[in-house]
């Protein structure tokens, strides 16, 4: 017989992400943060090869990407409503996360079941920072897909990639409810 635990079913169901421009600080310190990025690495992981890692983002660092973002963009195509979107998120957010895809070779689990479990850290750190009271958000955009931009100016190695950027900080707006998925349109149930 299952062992319910509808606090933490009733928390899932409900979790809501909180847009990344109404975070402020206060942001966890690095005691919180760590615990919180315990029970994100707590997430499915075939063959233990741990194949993401994180990168923490302090205010001073947001505040040097920002600046990167916001020299680089037009070389690189970016309208400047994109670059100013896109710098403004790293500018006012009190901390971030990067969460780095990082492939390992293996001849028993496919890069595909890897890059799922990075995914899976991600969605971890979004309720474990919502279950320990912050407001949080999974933002990605141009410049992590630039390997010119934030993959290089943080060091990642050539086969890595970023999954995630997880913003963390301090709700200041309750976000309104949004429309859900209409499970019975999404859900087939094969019975033979």
């Amino acid at each position: 017989m299952p062992d319910p635990r509808p606090e933490v079913l009733d928390f899932l169901l409900t979790r809501r992400s909180r847009p990344a421009k109404t975070l402020a600080a206060p942001a966890p310190d690095r005691e919180m943060l760590t615990r919180i990025l315990t029970a994100a690495a707590r997430s499915p992981d075939h063959g233990k090869l741990e194949p993401w890692r994180f990168i923490v983002l302090e205010k001073p660092a947001l505040t040097r990407l920002a600046d990167m973002v916001r020299a680089q963009g037009p070389a690189l195509g970016q309208p400047p409503e994109a670059v100013e979107k896109a710098a403004s998120a790293y500018a006012n957010s009190p901390l971030a996360v990067v969460v780095v895809a990082s492939p390992k070779a293996s001849p028993k689990v496919p890069e595909i079941e890897q890059l799922l479990s990075a995914g899976a850290v991600c969605l971890g750190l979004l309720n474990a920072a919502s279950a320990a009271g912050w407001g949080a958000n999974w933002l990605t955009g141009w410049p992590t897909h630039e390997r010119a931009v934030l993959p290089e100016a943080l060091g990642l190695r050539e086969a890595e990639t970023i999954a995630a950027i997880i913003h963390i900080g301090t709700e200041t707006v309750a976000p309104p409810e949004r429309p859900r998925p209409d499970i019975a349109a999404i859900t087939e149930w094969v019975a033979e």
